[in-house]
This record gives C-alpha cells, sequence and structure tokens, in this order.
C-alpha cells in the first residue's frame, strides 16, 4: 500500500498544496488545480490502496483546507477503505 504523508507546516496556499500532493502522487503537470479535479484524481486515477496522512494541519488556515478535508473524508468514504485518510 503506498503511503503519502502532506505536511502543513510550510504550506500556506492552496497553490503550494496542489504543488507538494503533485509531485508525491507523481500527477501530471497538467493536473487541473482545483477541487474538482483533485476528487477525480483520487476517486478514479491513482493507483489504490493509498493511505494519505495530513501532518501539521490547521483548520483555521482558510475555507479551502477546510474543504480539502472534507472532499479526502468523502473519498475515504466513497472508496470503501482502499483510501485511508488521517
Amino acid at each position: 500500500m503506498k503511503k503519502i504523508e502532506i505536511d502543513f507546516e510550510n504550506i500556506t496556499t492552496k497553490e503550494e498544496f496542489y504543488e507538494v500532493f503533485k509531485k508525491k502522487m507523481e500527477l501530471p503537470e497538467y493536473f487541473g488545480n482545483n477541487l474538482d479535479a483533485l476528487w477525480d484524481v483520487i476517486t478514479a486515477s491513482i493507483e489504490l490502496p493509498v493511505k494519505v496522512r495530513f501532518s501539521n494541519f490547521n483548520n483555521k488556515k482558510s475555507d479551502f483546507f477546510i474543504s480539502l478535508k472534507e472532499l479526502f473524508n468523502d473519498a475515504e468514504t466513497e472508496l470503501s477503505g482502499r483510501l485511508s485518510f488521517k
């Protein structure tokens, strides 16, 4: 099982998140930096199973980060455990 950890200590913008996520998941540069594209990649394109862990995550950073956490929680449910998220 692939394990991905995204450390939010130095991630302060959604652009920084997407750059880190693209590198960790080995996504092409043309990946759309938005929540819809992220959902599509997580639920249909990446190799599963995978464990995703957010470290140093702070819900108060911005609405984007709250939506991001909700997206990963929803994907975990949608994928019936093939994606594990903490």
